[in-house]
């Protein structure tokens, strides 16, 4: 019961927002797969999280001091709000349904609203409920929420209704999304006793470990193709999920999945890459980095 406690508690901390300290800077960057043709879409002494593309590739959204923002992906404009109401405390657990009309995000309950903004409808009858992934149709969420003093995986209709349970652990389940054919739900858990990458078939059933080595694995976002996975990997012993911390982004190619390469390092962690983050042509991705104190 302690260490659930302790894990609720870790994950409450890190998905607050805070002020970047004194003459720290977050740069929205967008990479190519490959990890050539980087380049800084955007710079600011805020703190900004969990980039999402849309699906036109035109824009990218990211969330600030709970609200979210647009900015072009050329980086040739500067952010517009997305207004959501009366809602001030929208986390980095957010994204958009594959036609791009409506973006779902997470503020305790779970909420979507026109991707344009407007005045949210809440989805979710409980929480804490953590958005992280859609179904290819467009009509299921998943998402990560403490029931029962444990985190597992859910899913519910975009339009709300009962929810259902995808994993039934002790241990930790976080950061589920589907893979593009709709066949599998990614998610990442301490189930094996440290950070792995798992997946269980989207209808439920058992659980799969994807990864396996030194690595602290979290968030695994397979591309709009269906080829890779890029996940956000820890060092060895990181606790949790937090900021601050030297981290590298790394990816999975489907079907070979013990082939995990380097893309990028950085200085990083919460915040980073927590939400889909690809290109629709499957060719980069963004994150967020920020410079060290």
């Amino acid at each position: 019961m302690l260490r659930l406690f302790l894990f609720s508690c870790i994950y409450l901390l890190f998905s607050y927002q805070p002020l970047l300290a004194q003459g720290q800077k977050s740069r929205l960057v967008v990479i190519r797969f490959d990890g050539t043709n980087k380049r800084v879409v955007y710079e600011t002494t805020e703190r900004i999280e969990a980039p999402n593309w849309t699906p036109d590739g035109k824009h990218l959204i990211f969330n600030s001091r709970g609200k979210l923002y647009r900015i072009a992906a050329s980086g040739k404009s500067e952010p517009v709000p997305i207004p959501a109401g009366t809602i001030t405390n929208i986390n980095n657990d957010h994204g958009l349904t594959p036609d791009g009309k409506t973006i779902v995000f997470s503020a305790g309950h779970i909420y979507k609203m026109p991707v344009q903004g407007g005045t949210p409808i809440r989805i979710t009858s409980k929480k804490p409920s953590y958005w992280h992934g859609i179904s290819p149709d467009g009509r299921t969420l998943v998402y990560c929420a403490k029931r029962n003093d444990n985190f597992d995986v859910y899913a519910i209709s975009i339009d709300g209704g009962p929810e259902k349970r995808m994993t039934n652990s002790p241990a930790y389940d976080d950061g589920p999304e589907y893979s593009p054919d709709g066949r599998w739900i990614y998610f990442n858990s301490n189930r094996s006793g440290t950070w792995e990458i798992w997946k269980i078939p989207a209808s439920g059933g058992q659980a799969i470990q994807v990864t396996n080595d030194e690595y602290e694995n979290w968030f695994p976002h397979p591309s709009p193709d269906g080829k890779k996975i890029a996940i956000l990997s820890f060092p060895p012993g990181t606790k949790g999920h937090p900021r601050n911390k030297h981290v590298k982004i790394r990816l999975l190619f489907v079907g070979e999945e013990k082939n995990i390469r380097d893309v990028v390092s950085l200085f990083g962690g919460q915040g980073t890459i927590n939400v889909p983050s690809w290109s629709p042509d499957s060719e980069y991705f963004a994150y967020v980095e920020y410079t060290q104190p």
